[in-house]
């Protein structure tokens, strides 16, 4: 028997779809850059691993890292230090430390709709109570503050965000940043700031939640920053006191963080990340996905505004999990919308981490289904 936390989550769409993709299928669907980690990186991964760095460190991380990274967040607040930094096992470590720290069973947490797969699924697993909020398409994917203060209840204790967004590629605008910080602080929540996409943005800067108040979490990962999936190595923003009690947490789940990728990675802050290289790409690319988006019968797009993902609508009377599964069938790997909470329904996630050839077979394809479906029609 297992226990029943295991029967309140399931695993994600996105997994599910890549997993039951035949060979060879185009990938529209994960979340990775085609990229690698930069050359200075690479070899310090490796000199790392050569030169002894291969044992355990420092729970929190290594201090010249925490360092190296407190010194990105002193222009938002110059006092951030390194025991503000906690290096975690990932972004997606980061943020069960922090549910595991800051939830309680009962207690209620604002999440996004539609929203990362993981937000709502970390609540329940620690006894906590999801409540969305919508993001719909008729707003830009953008939360309404007057809903979110609807939402607040004795027993809301937090408010995750996520900017630039994963799946819609929104961005939150800096009034609208300062509007959350206002209603959380009103409340006493904690907010939650899921800021991973942070450099991967088209129209401007985003706005950070750190440095705006002393209950910001923030969490961030070099998965995307320096195209490293597959090392898992990330980090957490907090408050002294909070970064305390968090540490608590995150040394109970995993110990310490990789030590060689801490060691590669502080290579690759003495440079912008990502590298201007790869953001010119993307934002080709961001080009080239709306265009063809737009170009199939029956579907509609925001424009993203960072991240790497369009997150269209159809108007077939599909669910999303057919849409993707049958574009599946046809070798194209997407994410149903439906993965990432209610309103996602009637919507695909579309990844451009991924080449512009393979973005241009694999949205043909689309095309080509649109125009079979009922009430598609080929321009």
């Amino acid at each position: 028997m297992v226990a029943a936390r295991t029967r309140e989550v399931e695993i994600s769409g996105i997994r599910k779809m890549f997993e039951a993709a035949p060979p060879g299928a185009i990938n529209l669907g994960l979340g990775e850059p085609d990229f690698e980690p930069p050359p200075r990186v690479l070899t310090a991964l490796c000199e790392a691993v050569r030169n002894g760095h291969n044992h355990y460190g420092p729970s929190a991380g290594l201090p010249e890292l925490r360092e190296k990274i407190a010194e990105r967040y002193r222009d938002r607040d110059p006092s951030t230090g390194r025991e503000n930094v906690i290096v975690t096992g990932s972004a997606s470590e980061g943020l069960m430390a922090t549910a595991l720290a800051l939830y309680d069973p009962g207690d209620e947490v604002l999440v996004p709709n539609p929203g990362f797969v993981l937000y709502g699924p970390q609540a329940r697993l620690v006894g906590a109570v999801p409540v969305p909020y919508s993001l719909p398409e008729s707003r830009g994917h953008l939360p309404d503050v007057a809903e979110l203060e609807s939402l607040v209840s004795s027993r809301t204790r937090a408010i995750v965000v996520n900017s630039p967004a994963n799946p819609t590629g929104a961005v939150l605008p800096k009034s609208l940043v300062d509007r959350i910080v206002a209603l959380a602080d009103r409340h006493e929540l904690t907010i939650v700031s899921d800021e991973v996409y942070e450099g991967i943005v088209y129209d401007g800067p985003a706005a950070s939640f750190w440095g705006r108040s002393d209950r910001v979490v923030v969490v961030q990962s070099f998965s995307k920053m320096l195209a490293a999936t597959g090392w898992r190595i990330g980090y957490l923003v907090a408050s002294r006191p909070l970064a305390v009690e968090l540490n608590k947490i995150h040394y109970h789940v995993m110990a310490c963080p990789s030590t060689p990728a801490q060691v590669a990675v502080l290579a690759g802050l003495d440079a912008p990340t990502p590298g201007p290289a790869m953001l010119r790409e993307f934002a080709r690319r961001r080009e080239l996905v709306v265009k063809l988006l737009r170009g199939i019968p029956g579907v509609s797009c925001v424009p993203p505004a960072g991240a790497f993902y369009a997150f269209p609508r159809y108007s077939w009377p599909l669910a999303s999990g057919e849409v993707a599964g049958a574009l599946l069938a046809r070798g194209v790997i997407t994410t149903p919308g439906d993965a990432f909470g209610s309103l996602g329904a009637s919507h695909l996630r579309i990844s451009f981490a991924a080449s512009r050839p393979s973005i241009r077979r694999g949205l043909a394809i689309f095309r080509e289904l649109g125009a079979s479906l009922d009430g598609g029609r080929a321009a």
